[in-house]
């Protein structure tokens, strides 16, 4: 994490500190929390709508802050403490965390995308650590206050930094790249999410294709080439005069593509177009995840890694939860986890992957709402619904409001007797375990605010 005095950070910020301060005193990590402050850490007091971090500064201080910054327009900060006054604090959080990247000598891989993001992050970063010193974006810390908080936990020992970007508007991947500044990055795919504030793909493809603003001369930029929108949309925008690039996919249009994929319960085994290249092993489900694998191979080769240790990397890779993640119930069912998120390409891909395992004796899907989707919300669960097998789903189990249309597309496709939609989420978990019993195998997909994972739990 960072650590630099007083006087540093009051540079680095660009703001003032108080009189009658010592200016060598040294600060040790960044909290926006005053839940979460560390001893010795600079409190930054952020403004939401519904909060003002300032209302707790002298609470952060009690806690063992070092020191705090204070927004100029918040009237006068509490006396006789160590404050630094800035314009905004915000900004000087943004503005800090750039001063200390540019002072750290860390390789910077930056990666966004509509679906498969932080997966990829996983992979990339698990593949890195084989050969490098690696720091991650955890959790979601991947917006215009997680990022520079990411790049203000890094260790100055720090060789690889793999950040996730994410966005809801156009200008927010420019602001995070800019604040970044990576060497290498890859976009994994454009889909539907964010319709409801951009309104169309084309324009998700714009705000995802920033990502390029940032890179840095002669960099690496990856991409899904399956994709045309990427393809038809980053030669328009701000860019490095230079840069490499290269396209991953699942065809031989693109530069690194599949040969074979064989697929197991315990995930996936699959060779690449490579001369000579070995042989790699994926502990996930879902020949989508074989083609984010394919971004961090690319990324990863780039940056020097060996064919051996990308093997190793891939086949010891630990993702973050609720990305298809299997789960052992008590009665012997396997329980597919992929309720993080959805939007109907990442639902599609979790539904085709449902259709593709075998050697069960019963296959259910729990499907909920898709979130933020615009005013063709209601089509896209019904396609969602249409798009099912009969010969490869026994029963669908829908809930939530909008998923209601998914209910109405599967019953032309596997019949009522089928299919089920739930409102309460008691009755659901009531239902669904009555029918489960060992061989079977459920997924669970939906938005985040739908909280699937308490079905699974209770299921469990």
């Amino acid at each position: 994490m960072i650590k630099r005095t007083l006087e540093q950070i009051e540079v680095m910020a660009e703001g003032k500190l108080v009189p009658g301060v010592p200016r060598d005193k040294l600060i040790s990590g960044v909290s926006t929390d005053s839940r979460a402050i560390t001893t010795g850490c600079l409190f930054v007091p952020l403004i939401g709508d519904v909060f003002n971090g300032h209302s707790f500064v002298t609470e952060a201080f009690a806690k063992g802050a070092a020191a705090s910054l204070w927004q100029q327009d918040q009237g006068e900060p509490p006396a006789d403490m160590p404050v630094i006054i800035v314009e905004n604090c915000l900004t000087a959080l943004q503005k800090l965390a750039t001063a200390y990247r540019n002072q750290l000598t860390a390789r910077v891989i930056a990666i966004t995308g509509s679906n498969g993001k932080t997966t990829t992050k996983d992979m990339t970063a698990a593949i890195l650590s084989t050969t490098y010193k690696v720091h991650k974006t955890e959790g979601n810390l991947n917006n215009h206050i997680g990022l520079p908080l990411t790049l203000l936990q890094m260790d100055e020992s720090t060789e690889m930094a793999v950040l996730e970007m994410g966005m809801s508007g156009r200008g927010e991947i420019e602001l995070l790249t800019g604040l970044a500044q990576p060497e290498a990055a890859i976009i994994t795919n454009i889909g539907d999410a964010h319709l409801l504030q951009l309104g169309s793909r084309e324009e998700i493809a714009r705000a995802k294709c920033e990502i390029l603003s940032g890179l840095k001369e002669d960099g690496f930029f990856a991409y899904n080439g399956d994709d045309p929108l990427i393809d038809n949309t980053y030669p328009s925008m701000p860019q490095p005069n230079h840069f490499l690039r290269y396209r991953f996919g699942s065809g031989p249009q693109n530069d690194l593509y599949p040969l074979a994929i064989m697929l197991d319960h315990e995930g996936q085994q699959f060779r690449i177009n490579w001369p000579d290249a070995p042989g790699f092993s994926l502990p996930l489900l879902g020949e989508h995840n074989v083609i984010n694998a394919l971004g961090a191979i690319a990324v990863c080769k780039y940056m020097g890694v060996q064919d051996k240790d990308i093997v190793e990397g891939l086949r010891n890779l630990k993702v973050s939860a609720m990305r298809i993640e299997s789960i052992k119930a008590s009665c012997g069912a396997l329980l597919l986890n992929d309720a993080y998120n959805a939007n109907p390409s990442s639902m599609k891909a979790a539904i085709q992957l449902v259709h593709t395992l075998k050697g069960y004796h019963t296959k259910m899907v729990v499907l909920g709402d898709m979130l933020e989707l615009g005013e063709r919300e209601l089509e896209f669960h019904l396609e969602i619904g249409r798009m099912l097998d009969p010969a490869q789903i026994d029963y669908v189990f829908a809930y939530g409001p909008l998923a209601y249309h998914i209910m109405l597309g599967a019953k032309e496709v596997l019949g009522a007797g089928k299919v089920q939609w739930f409102e309460d989420k008691n009755e659901l978990v009531k239902k669904l375990s009555s029918m489960l019993s060992p061989g079977d195998l459920v997924l669970f997909k939906a938005s985040r605010g739908m909280k699937l994972e308490e079905v699974i739990q209770a299921v469990q």
